[in-house]
């Protein structure tokens, strides 16, 4: 571990806190949404003990998932539409608690937050089971296909808790139009699952063997 990647995961830790806290709290126009500070519990508690325990034993893998920069204009264009549907989502959110628009039952907005949690946990699970995971679409030098754990049962289990993650996300905020918003996830990460695929294969010794093996990208028994 170097003092520029603590530094580094610091900031972008800190800077993630705030700016979900801006897109949530002011369009809400107060401090006093419940909701809101549950999503902030919910999602930056977990995190913090994750880069903690990443800073601590991997720090390369730490360092990787900082590392953002699409170099691929397909995925580019992946990464700027999942950005506006974030930030619409957000928005959306604290206007729908600001004006009363529609509401969950309490016991909807509880199970958004146990899948919520659960999804962190098959996070956790793919970061432990795949060393070469990175933010970026690309092949890593000396990578090789990981075909066990969850790896056995989708292609992509990191993209399905994402998937779960951001769903359950605007449920947990108790707006029902954001989680109509975030639904735009899904073609986004089945055209990134699609481009990501087709470098795989041509780039990744027995991926297309795995695939083979392996059916399903996302969703057992249906995709």
């Amino acid at each position: 571990m170097t003092k520029k990647l603590f530094v580094q995961a610091i900031v972008k830790y800190l800077a993630g806190v705030v700016l979900l806290g801006l897109l949530i709290f002011l369009p809400a126009g107060t401090l006093r949404f419940p909701n809101g500070w549950l999503l902030m519990a919910l999602l930056f508690i977990p995190m913090l003990g994750a880069g903690i325990v990443m800073m601590l034993r991997d720090p390369a893998l730490l360092e990787k998932r900082l590392n953002a920069k699409e170099k691929q204009g397909e995925q580019k264009e992946v990464v700027w539409g999942s950005g506006l549907m974030f930030i619409a989502a957000f928005v959306l959110a604290g206007l729908n608690f600001r004006f009363g628009w529609l509401r969950l039952p309490d016991w909807a907005v509880w199970t958004a937050s146990v899948l919520f949690l659960l999804a962190y946990l098959m996070w956790g699970e793919v970061l432990r089971e795949n060393a070469w995971l990175s933010r970026t679409v690309e092949v890593q030098e000396g990578q090789c296909v990981v075909d066990h754990g969850l790896y056995g049962v989708v292609r992509h289990p990191m993209y399905s808790a994402s998937v779960l993650l951001f769903l359950s996300m605007p449920l947990v905020l108790n707006s029902p139009l954001s989680f109509l918003v975030m639904l735009c996830y899904l073609p986004l990460i089945a055209k990134r699952i699609r481009n990501e695929e087709k470098l795989l294969k041509k780039e990744l010794p027995g991926y297309e063997e795995y695939t083979e093996r392996v059916k399903y990208r996302l969703i057992p028994f249906i995709w």
